[in-house]
């Protein structure tokens, strides 16, 4: 402990209300988030004399000022907490860096509903199926459920304006609806087996199907018995697959964590309507030194605290307590039963669960590896020095435009074991020649290196351009010019015919160009990055190219002034609700009538 920090005065002030404190060391760096039920005697836990766990003595050895904040409940303590270790990321809290929403199927309240794939916030419009643990899940379940019911997948824009079925009608993925050659009742039914299907109720599908099998039969309309039997064997198939039989255990997760050699992997599968859907590891930051049991109660809090809580939860390693069973029944408001496997079946989903996470510490491990080889073969071809400690980090820059316009420069970024996504940055370039490439390049440094970006100071070891001589000339003169001469340059010039595998790497420094073999490993990771930087900019150009079109096509349609565009953005909240929106849509806009709807849908389509 700290001799200025004086851990009696603190507890003596210390309220026993719920609430979250943070531990500082001397910079004001966060060390540790934590909630409490009771603040005092949760933070008197710390200052004592031994603590069980090495890195527990080790951050309370740092400790120079601890905050607490006072909260309601310790439900609210709870969500305070995980919100501020997500914008701290403090050094001795577990981090799960999932922020992505999980995907569901979506059945919509058209008419004909529409079956499709759907990520986002769910709402009333719609009924939603899922989550999935990702997005072929979806996808697989999607095209299984077009082969047996055949409903529509097509968006409203399209469904309304068709004349003649589309080719998944032809290959009897699809009743075409959307010029009638089935009629409302029919697609309801095939709805109705369909949402059946995804609710776990596979057996009362087949019961339905075998009746109105036999009832066809009985009518001679042995085509359309035909069709039922196709979808009962369909069905009988889907079942086979599972380890468990339809209508039992609905909806579960199996969260299995495993640490290996210091490791940690905590590995989320889905059950939903009785079908394993495949699984999904995650790997958390700032977990050297914990337990499995700590990262799988970290990762309790933090995924069910944004994502939606099953009937049951299987895990692989008994909770010290049920403060966590507890906080998730209230969250969830209903029964949520939280536990290790009881039955062959859920023994063997966790088995699985931790299998795949073993297999995920292994090919974590073979990634890092490699990386590490490509990283190391880098700094020795090209001279780069590491300070001890320290990680590399890459930067590389490139360059899109069509023909000269509307210019977009990226900037990629490379450290650790792999791309940073979070700190990519997409530049404008503006007030240039069009097609002028170099001029492009030292704008896009300028504006990276002149003032640390979004609060980013960080040098890098190595700036990589796509170009060759002339675009890193200028890039040197842009880096001398804000007097980061010393930064080390080098530019990618592409080989014959564009092959990879032929670069030169061109100096910024006067040294010869270097062409290194096709199987360097050095070169391996130069191509990663660079081939990222390519499709960064590319897809920032592209999304600047579409938004630009459908802004002009929309300007561009006579008889839409500024009222009536600033109408439609209201209705439809932006250009690509216009896009997405029928012809009927559109005709709902004050001002807007039929003719001028059937304008405004051909322009944009």
């Amino acid at each position: 402990m700290i001799e200025t920090f004086d851990a009696k005065s603190l507890l003596a002030t210390l309220t026993e209300l719920p609430g979250v404190y943070r531990m500082l060391d001397g910079a004001g760096n966060v060390l540790y988030v934590g909630k409490a039920k009771n603040l005092r005697k949760r933070l008197a836990s710390y200052f004592r004399d031994h603590h069980p766990s090495p890195r527990i003595a080790l951050m309370v050895a740092q400790i120079a000022r601890v905050e607490t904040t006072v909260t309601r409940s310790e439900a609210e303590a709870l969500l305070l907490e995980n919100n501020l270790i997500k914008s701290l990321s403090p050094r001795y809290n577990i981090l799960f860096r999932d922020d992505k929403s999980y995907p569901y199927i979506v059945l919509t309240h058209d008419s004909y509903p529409r079956l499709g794939f759907f990520r986002g916030s769910t709402d009333k419009r719609a009924d939603y199926f899922g989550p999935f643990p990702s997005s072929p899940a979806v996808r697989a379940s999607i095209h299984l459920l077009q082969k047996m019911f055949r409903l529509r997948t097509c968006e409203n824009p399209v469904f309304n304006n068709r004349t003649r079925p589309c080719l998944l009608y032809q290959i009897k993925r699809c009743s075409a609806p959307c010029v009638g050659l089935i009629d409302p009742v029919r697609y309801a039914q095939d709805l109705q087996m369909a949402t059946l299907f995804l609710q776990g109720r596979q057996q009362d599908v087949i019961g339905s199907l075998s009746a109105a099998m036999d009832q066809a039969a009985a009518k001679l309309a042995f085509e359309q018995a035909a069709v039922y039997r196709d979808q009962i064997q369909s069905l009988r198939q889907v079942q086979e697959k599972q380890y468990v039989e339809s209508g039992k255990d609905g909806d579960v997760d199996i969260v299995a964590a495993v640490d290996d050699r210091g490791v940690s992997c905590v590995n989320l599968a889905m059950v939903r309507g009785g079908r394993h859907l495949g699984d999904r590891p995650q790997f958390p930051a700032h977990a050297a030194d914990s337990t499995a049991l700590e990262a799988l109660t970290a990762f309790l809090y933090q995924h069910y605290l944004a994502h939606p809580i099953p009937g049951r939860i299987l895990v692989n390693l008994a909770l010290s307590d049920g403060e966590v069973t507890d906080w998730l029944s209230a969250t969830a408001a209903q029964t949520v039963r939280v536990g290790e496997a009881r039955t062959t079946v859920q023994r063997i989903w966790v088995e699985m669960a931790e299998q795949n996470a073993r297999l995920a510490i292994t090919a974590r491990r073979s990634v890092l590896s490699r990386q590490e080889a490509r990283l190391e073969a880098l700094c020795t071809t090209l001279g780069l020095d590491l300070e001890d400690g320290k990680e590399a980090r890459i930067e590389c820059f490139d360059v899109s435009h069509t023909q000269g316009e509307l210019t977009v420069a990226a900037c990629v970024v490379y450290q650790g074991s792999g791309m940073r996504k979070s700190e990519y940055r997409r530049f404008n370039i503006q007030d240039i020649q069009p097609g002028d490439d170099y001029a492009a390049i030292q704008q896009v440094v300028q504006r990276r290196y002149e003032k640390p970006p979004g609060g980013e100071g960080v040098a890098p070891t190595l700036i990589l351009i796509d170009g060759g001589s002339g675009q890193v000339g200028i890039a040197a003169a842009a880096l001398e010019e804000l007097g980061l001469a010393e930064l080390p340059l080098v530019g990618v010039a592409k080989g014959e015919a564009r092959k990879p595998g032929l670069e030169t790497l061109i100096f910024a420094d006067g040294r010869e160009p270097l062409q290194l073999p096709p199987e360097h490993p050095a070169l391996h990771l130069i191509q990663e990055v660079r081939d990222e930087a390519h499709r960064f900019a590319v897809s920032g150009h592209r999304a600047r190219r579409n938004k630009a079109g459908r802004s002009s096509s929309l300007e561009e349609i006579s008889g839409i002034g500024p009222k009536r565009r600033k109408a439609l953005i209201s209705r439809f909240g932006g250009l690509q609700g216009i896009l997405d929106a029928g012809v009927d849509q559109l005709t709902a806009v004050p001002g807007i009538s039929r003719e001028l709807a059937e304008k405004i849908y051909a322009a944009m389509h």
